[in-house]
């Protein structure tokens, strides 16, 4: 690891994404491979570069000093939606079939929605994932607005 892998910024800010997981090397090893990322930190916490940001992975727990209220756990099946990642593709197509075949989980194929084509997969542990080309948008073509 060189310092201009890891997510430590000399100045101004940078935006990295924190998972609560249940194994961090079955995670680890999923975005490594399904997004080709680049294993920056195996564990404590495990960090994989992806693209332009970094995904950073640790075990859930209790409180402490710097956050006295918070719990952290990965979600349960069947626990609502509030946040996903959301991953621009230049050929949905290929990634799709490139992400199956290393086994990938996904909810549909993709679908076009006008604006963009998108599909959503999830994780090891159940995180929600979109993946999405923009398509129409570039020609002033939006989403139905009846649809999210």
């Amino acid at each position: 690891m060189t310092v201009d892998d890891f997510p430590a910024p000399s100045e101004g800010l940078v935006v990295t994404h924190f998972l609560t997981v249940r194994d961090v090397e079955v995670s680890r090893e999923f975005y490594a491979a399904i997004f080709g990322g680049q294993v920056i930190r195996a564990e404590n916490p495990a960090t994989v570069r992806v693209a332009n940001t970094w995904i950073i992975m640790n075990p859930g727990g209790g409180p402490t000093p710097d956050k006295p209220d918070v719990v952290l756990r990965p979600p349960e099946p069947g626990d609502p939606v509030s946040a996903f990642l959301n991953v621009r593709v230049a050929d949905i197509a290929a990634f799709y079939a490139d992400a199956r075949a290393k086994g990938a989980h996904f909810l549909t194929e993709p679908q076009d929605r006008g604006a963009e084509l998108r599909c959503y997969l999830s994780d090891p542990d159940g995180y929600l994932i979109e993946i999405g080309q923009t398509t129409g948008l570039l020609h002033g073509i939006t989403a139905d607005q009846g649809r999210a």
